[in-house]
């Protein structure tokens, strides 16, 4: 994974794709945690071109037309990612990352054929009338940890899903400071509503997979 300078604020990061292309990644040398691509973000979208996801040579495609909302989207390359594969994505954060994540959709349009992807801003735990119908698959990575951010994120995931939308939460495990209660409190509001699903590291990329890293499949319960 390559990074060079780019006038002085960003740097860009490339992310090999399966198939010998790569997403190129701009990401800011100075603000905060959502101007970085996390590793998270690249386990997850390196999961998600696996090939019980994504397998040209056998006609598996997973994604081709489906409706995919990423929140806390960040830099945007795990919507991006899926949106190479043909999702009709939109990528979602707070309105002072959205030059950054326009950036990276501009930077990777050539990659992008049948699918598409556009960045909106949306305030978790606020309005989400303009992301219905509930999208086929809602992506997160490492969106869980701010203490003061879960209810809104929950609240937000329970307007999302409908009972077909499959939820796909990848984050990192920590054990410093508040971090651990953070995902505790988390875990323990989403499964009033929601059921979850670890995904084991054998069904991810082989190479880019962490056991500090997990990978869920979240859905409404029935």
């Amino acid at each position: 994974m390559a990074a060079k300078a780019d006038e002085n604020e960003y740097f860009v990061r490339e992310i090999d794709r399966n198939d010998g292309c790569a997403l190129k990644v701009k990401q800011c040398f100075l603000g905060d945690v959502g101007c970085v691509v996390w590793d998270a973000a690249i386990v997850l979208a390196k999961y998600l071109e696996t090939k019980q996801f994504y397998d040209p040579s056998s006609g598996v495609n997973v994604w081709s037309g489906r409706t995919v909302l990423e929140l806390g989207a960040g830099t945007g390359v795990v919507g991006l990612m899926v949106a190479t594969l043909g999702a009709q994505v939109i990528v979602t954060d707070l309105e002072d990352l959205q030059t950054l994540l326009k950036m990276n959709i501009q930077e990777n349009q050539a990659l992008i054929s049948s699918g598409s992807i556009t960045a909106k801003v949306l305030k978790w735990g606020e309005d989400v009338s303009e992301f219905l119908p509930h999208p086929d698959y809602v992506l997160m990575a490492d969106c869980i940890y701010y203490e003061q951010s879960i209810v809104p994120l929950v609240e937000s995931l329970k307007l999302l899903c409908g009972p077909e939308t499959c939820i796909v939460c990848c984050y990192e495990q920590r054990t410093e400071g508040v971090n651990p209660e953070v995902e505790r409190q988390f875990f323990e509001l989403l499964q009033q509503n929601f059921c979850c699903e670890e995904i084991p590291s054998e069904k991810q990329d082989p190479e880019f997979s962490s056991p500090d890293i997990h990978i869920l499949h979240i859905r409404r319960k029935a």
